[in-house]
C-alpha cells in the first residue's frame, strides 16, 4: 500500500474530496452533505482553515478530516483541553475500499494524542449504521445518543492515551 502524506489548510482540497464523496453517496441514495455547504468558501466559514488535513497517495487527494480544539455544538460540557473534535472525514470515491478511513483515523488520534488531550471525540447521524460501525471498528466508543438542532446524533470518543486505533 502507497504510504499517505498530509498537508494542513489546504481548503480546496479537502473541498474537491468532500465533494466527490457526497456525490457519490447521494448517487447510492445515502445523502450525507449538502453540496452547496461544501465549497471552499462555506467550509471556511464554519471551520478553521489550520485544522484542515487533506491525506495524498501518489499526487492525488484521497482523504481528509477537520480537528477542532473544541464544540460547543455537540460537546457544550466538555472542559477545554480534553479533547480534539473530528468533523466532515471523507474519503474520495476513486480512494475508497483501501482501508483509508481506518488510516485517517489514525492519523487524528495521533495529532490528539500529541496535542495532550486524552480522547478524540465525534458524532455522527444516528440513523447512519455505516458511518456508526466504522467508528466502532476503529476503537471509538458511543458516549450517548441526543437531539441537537432537530438531528438526532450518537456522540463517540476515542482515548487516545496510551493506544492508537
Amino acid at each position: 500500500m502507497v504510504g499517505l502524506t498530509y498537508t494542513r489548510g489546504d481548503l480546496a482540497a479537502a473541498s474537491a474530496v468532500l465533494t466527490a464523496t457526497a456525490s457519490r453517496l447521494a448517487e447510492r441514495g445515502e445523502a450525507l452533505w449538502p453540496l452547496a455547504s461544501l465549497t471552499p468558501e462555506r467550509l471556511a466559514q464554519h471551520y478553521p482553515a489550520e485544522g484542515w488535513r487533506v491525506a495524498w497517495q501518489g499526487g492525488q487527494a484521497v482523504g481528509t478530516f477537520v480537528l477542532l480544539d473544541r464544540d460547543a455544538l455537540f460537546w457544550p460540557e466538555d472542559p477545554p483541553g480534553e479533547a480534539l473534535y473530528l468533523h466532515k472525514l471523507g474519503i474520495h470515491p476513486d480512494a475508497q475500499g483501501q482501508g483509508l478511513a481506518h488510516r485517517l483515523l489514525t492519523e487524528a488520534a495521533r495529532e490528539t494524542r500529541e496535542a495532550g488531550c486524552a480522547f478524540l471525540r465525534l458524532d455522527t447521524a444516528a440513523s447512519r449504521p455505516k458511518l456508526r460501525a466504522l467508528y466502532e471498528s476503529a476503537g471509538f466508543r458511543a458516549v450517548d445518543e441526543r437531539e441537537v438542532k432537530g438531528f438526532r446524533v450518537v456522540r463517540y470518543e476515542l482515548p487516545v492515551a496510551d493506544s492508537a486505533p
